[in-house]
């Protein structure tokens, strides 16, 4: 009976999640037919800050929902001199899709809304929401296996042109750029398969975020290091959604971002090995606070 009851309550709330995808999807979804065929720079200007606007407001709606259908007790620390007129780099570990509406619930209204680094297959698999997400000029790349970069070399720097391109989108208006850097969400046979270092953490890809750097680095103000801890065994989304989850801590790192943070990461060996230590160690720092405040539960 209380698996019914827990898979009927996750149900309810992802049909309300839909709904309110939908109501804001259908205006959203006009503005950027206009915006395409209107080709008059003043008038896309103006359909880009009221798509921007509905963007904020969806992301609000979701605050609420989050807040109505679950009585999580929050623990975040770290949200303190967050500005929403100011672009941000946003990483952070990744356990589930639960992890999508946590970032967007603790950092609602505080900083700008999160633009995620997304697959280009989730255009297919996950309608509406990831249309929703293209139109919004989210950073949409391609993954390609090393099997696949071997046969056709000319793919090699494709997602970092992509990255570039994606990331220069946001030189005109306050952005936070969220990045899951593990790549793909924590599993322990993903975990075993890669020999990760880390207890509770998958490794770190460091291209993404240095290629971001190199191309918005004298626009970001800030690095957001977040760290998300679920109760043991209860990450999921289906946990999050049918109240599973009674209590989550969000740990927020503010790093500023000096110059060793900036460089040509895909031509500079030295760089590269650099950048890829300083990310390891706030791996390494991350999967201590896991180990630490798991305690807490």
């Amino acid at each position: 009976m209380n698996n019914l009851y827990k898979f009927l309550r996750a149900g309810f709330a992802a049909i309300l999640y839909l709904i309110v995808l939908i109501v804001w999807f259908i205006p959203l979804f006009i503005l950027g037919l206009l915006r395409f065929f209107i080709p008059l720079k003043k008038w896309r200007k103006l359909t880009r800050r009221l798509m921007e606007s509905l963007h904020a407001i969806w992301l609000r709606s979701n605050y609420f929902l989050l807040k109505w259908i679950t009585s999580i007790r929050w623990e975040v620390k770290g949200l303190e001199q967050l500005h929403y007129k100011e672009w941000y780099l946003l990483i952070s570990n990744h356990q589930s899709w639960a992890d999508i509406l946590i970032l967007q619930y603790i950092f609602s209204g505080k900083i700008p809304p999160l633009k995620f680094f997304l697959k280009k297959e989730l255009l297919w698999t996950l309608p509406i929401a990831s249309w929703a997400c293209w139109l919004l000029d989210f950073p949409f790349m391609h993954r390609y296996s090393k099997t696949k970069i071997a046969k056709h070399p000319e793919l090699k720097n494709k997602d970092v042109e992509e990255t570039k391109k994606a990331s220069a989108k946001f030189k005109n208006t306050p952005t936070t750029v969220a990045n899951f850097v593990e790549g793909t969400r924590f599993s322990q046979e993903k975990h075993e398969l890669q020999a990760s270092l880390y207890q509770y953490l998958l490794r770190p890809k460091a291209a993404g975020i240095a290629f971001s750097l190199a191309v918005l680095g004298d626009f970001f103000h800030k690095i957001l290091n977040v760290t998300i801890i679920y109760p043991p065994d209860q990450a999921s989304l289906l946990d999050l959604l049918s109240g599973n989850i009674k209590k989550i801590i969000v740990n927020v790192e503010t790093i500023s971002i000096t110059k060793d943070w900036l460089g040509d990461y895909e031509n500079d060996r030295q760089f590269r090995i650099t950048f890829q230590k300083k990310l390891n160690e706030l791996w390494e720092q991350k999967d201590q606070l896991i180990k630490t405040q798991l305690k807490n539960f």
